[in-house]
């Protein structure tokens, strides 16, 4: 145990948070050591075992809430000071600018090697500085004979390789690397890996043809250019396992190139893009076009447009790959597509609503194909979209540019399906009807974002011939055969996970069909001529021995039962129900559009209801002033009223002192008064004090 700790190196790599850095550092840290016997320990992705290496590394602070449990610490826009402390730190140091044109990576990469190229004499063992670097430092290159168009240009030529002109300055770098880090005795030893361009893990450069296939959202998926270049790839998972034998091989070559075994042009991708995912068609559109969409910025055009063919020998005669997509993107298509959907969670949800009519069917479907932006099934649209697709074929302008098959199958399924409703009165036969409707759920959109099944199948027999999968290996044994007689098999690809069956009595279902006006009665077909018959046919179904719900009970996919109560228009109760019971949303979500528009009116309600706000603040204010200023009035009134009593109070109660004083104070005084007018004393004051006091004596 102690030995494989020793071995166990600390990886510093920069951008974990961005795609390319991410899915290497995953990759690396998914490593473990599986030999302690060995002189040098091989390291294998695997869950089990010693980790191989610690990996640490840059995230920017834009990056929080992303979960970084493969990274043993991150650092968030670190110092230079810090930054270098960090990378003294580790025995491996990954600089990746594979991503970008931009200066900064560049420089900061720059820095870095020189940095630790000046910190070499105080290592005490070797370091590795590996810079992941792209091919389109060799994009301007050509083969050393102009004459010979068709011949690869050699990994053994990289010193006569040509960059493109923005990516100038990682030419410059790589040879900085080769130069600095170079000799058997150095501390620092140097490589460069030249990635092609990287695709796998959920996409990033090839994202955009990614995402249009999967949204369906034209007719043809757009190629920009002609498409005819050849594109030097490779899975991201296998950079991170080219980074990995160089950390453990150290091998004596310093500049690796790492491309697939794949000779892909731009045009072969696409289309197999649209293929297995997509229309199945591809549209060649100028490369400006691609600018005015918006579908890529101009650096990344730029990489889409290399035309290079690279012939390598390191990393398939040297290094101990184990391959994720050793043959390229296009032969390993399907995997690459699971991966994509796998990252971005981008599953179809398949619910399936049944239920009597006028119950709501139509109006909940088209909510929650909204609200999951799934695909709304209905039955008449279908049969319709169907006819006339065949029509199309049939009695289409250019029947030279279909196939015989095609057009005799066409022919074929036309012919049967009017036979079938001339004799049936207009209706399809349940045989023909499951397999249009099957076919519809086979489609791409169906199957890339899901769909909503709007009140079919009704009957036990029509869920049976849609979804079952009679199709079972004959050579299964017993124990399997068992498993099957409790849970038949059916198609997973196209059947709802959730069936939700809604319900409501006869009279709420007839009050709300007598509600509606005439002519939206005639439109849905609930006169009363039509829809007792309807609902009648219902019950009769919902009380055969076996129904549409057993059959789902039996695949043991059992449905919610769901009763109607209220005639509440927009079924609030009923859609919080079900979104809880399917969960939240699993695709892209909002188109930029679509977002920015959502965004638009999020905003404009939060002014709505700021402006209520502070109108409802001020009305309130307003009416505590009212209040306030009534309640000083009757205040006043009061205290008016207060005084008044107390003034006559005190009128009341002076009374017998005025008797009093006229009495026995005033004759004295006025005396006292006559005698001092006469005598005309100095001190008139003292002069009447003393009379008062001879008075009283």
């Amino acid at each position: 145990m102690g030995d494989n700790k020793q071995q166990t190196k600390r990886i510093f790599i920069n951008d974990v948070d961005r795609y390319s850095s991410k899915h290497i550092a995953k990759f690396l840290a998914s490593c473990v050591v599986t030999s302690e016997d060995e002189e040098e320990a091989e390291a294998l992705a695997s869950p089990e075992g010693e980790p191989a290496f610690h990996v640490v590394g840059t995230v920017s602070p834009s990056s929080k809430g992303e979960k970084w449990d493969f990274l043993r610490e991150k650092y968030e826009s670190p110092s230079s000071d810090e930054l270098l402390q960090h990378l003294l730190e580790c025995d491996v140091v990954v600089y990746n600018i594979s991503e970008s044109a931009t200066q900064q990576q560049v420089e900061e990469a720059t820095w870095v090697l020189t940095a630790l190229h000046n910190e070499m004499p105080s290592f005490k063992s070797q370091k590795l500085f590996i810079l992941v670097s792209t091919v389109m430092t060799w994009a301007m290159t050509k083969p050393q004979n102009p004459d010979e168009t068709d011949v690869l240009v050699s990994e053994e030529q990289f010193i006569r390789r040509r960059p493109h002109p923005a990516f100038r300055n990682h030419h410059s770098l790589e040879k900085l690397v080769l130069k600095l880090a170079k000799g058997k005795k150095s501390k620092l030893a140097g490589y460069v890996v030249a990635s092609g361009l990287q695709y796998g893990k959920g996409e990033d450069l090839f994202r955009y043809f990614f995402k249009v296939s999967w949204l369906m959202e034209f007719p043809k998926v757009p190629i920009f250019g002609q498409g005819t270049n050849y594109i030097p790839t490779i899975h991201v998972s296998d950079l991170g396992g080219v980074i990995q034998n160089i950390i453990q091989l150290k091998p004596r070559p310093k500049y690796i190139v790492a491309v697939d075994n794949s000779r892909n042009t731009l045009e072969d991708i696409v289309q197999m893009i649209s293929h297995v995912l997509g229309p199945e068609e591809i549209q060649k559109l100028p490369p400006q076009e691609a600018i005015a969409m918006k579908a890529f910025k101009p650096e990344e055009l730029e990489c889409l447009g290399i035309n290079l063919r690279l012939e390598t020998f390191i990393i398939n005669d040297f290094f101990n790959l184990s391959w994720t997509s050793e043959a390229g993107i296009v032969e390993n298509m399907y995997n690459i597509v699971q991966e994509y959907k796998d990252t971005w969670q981008l599953l179809p949800i398949r619910i399936l609503l049944l239920g009597p009519p006028a119950v709501g069917k139509t109006t909940l479907a088209g909510k929650l194909c909204h609200h999951y932006r799934l695909h709304h099934i209905k039955l008449k649209e279908v049969l319709e979209e169907k006819i006339a697709q065949l029509k199309e074929i049939v009695n289409g302008p250019n029947p030279e540019n279909i196939s015989q098959e095609i057009m005799t199958a066409a022919q074929t399924q036309l012919g049967n399906i009017h036979k079938s409703m001339k004799e049936n009165q207009g209706r399809l036969v349940d045989r023909l009807l499951c397999e249009i409707v099957e076919e519809k759920l086979n489609s791409k959109p169906c199957k890339n974002q899901g769909f909503v099944l709007d009140g079919f199948p009704k009957t036990y027999e029509q869920a049976k011939l849609i979804f079952s999968d009679v199709n079972v290996d004959e050579d299964a044994g017993k124990e399997d055969l068992a498993l099957m007689s409790k849970a038949p098999a059916y198609k997973q690809a196209i059947t709802p996970e959730y069936v939700f069956a809604l319900d409501a009595s006869d009279d709420f279902l007839t009050r709300r069909v007598q509600g509606l006006p005439e002519n939206v009665a005639e439109k849905m077909r609930y006169t009363q001529d039509e829809f007792v018959p309807r609902l009648t046919k219902h019950r009769q179904l919902s009380g055969a021995e076996e129904t549409v719900c057993d059959y789902f009970d039996q695949i043991e996919l059992h449905p919610l039962h769901i009763e109607v109560r209220t005639d509440d228009p927009q079924y609030t109760d009923i859609m919080k129900m079900i979104t809880w019971v399917v969960g939240p949303p699993k695709n892209y979500g909002l188109s930029p559009e679509e977002q920015e528009e959502q965004d638009r009116k999020k905003e404009e309600e939060r002014r709505q209801k700021q402006s209520a706000e502070a109108a409802e603040r001020k009305r309130r204010n307003e009416a505590v002033l009212a209040e306030m200023a009534a309640q000083y009035e009757d205040w006043q009134k009061n205290l008016s009223e207060v005084k008044r009593q107390e003034s006559e109070q005190q009128e009341v109660q002076a009374l017998p002192l005025r008797n009093y004083l006229m009495k026995y104070v005033m004759p004295s005084l006025t005396e006292a008064m006559v005698k001092c007018c006469k005598t005309k004393p100095e001190d008139p004051v003292d002069f009447l004090a003393e009379c008062l006091l001879r008075q009283e004596e």
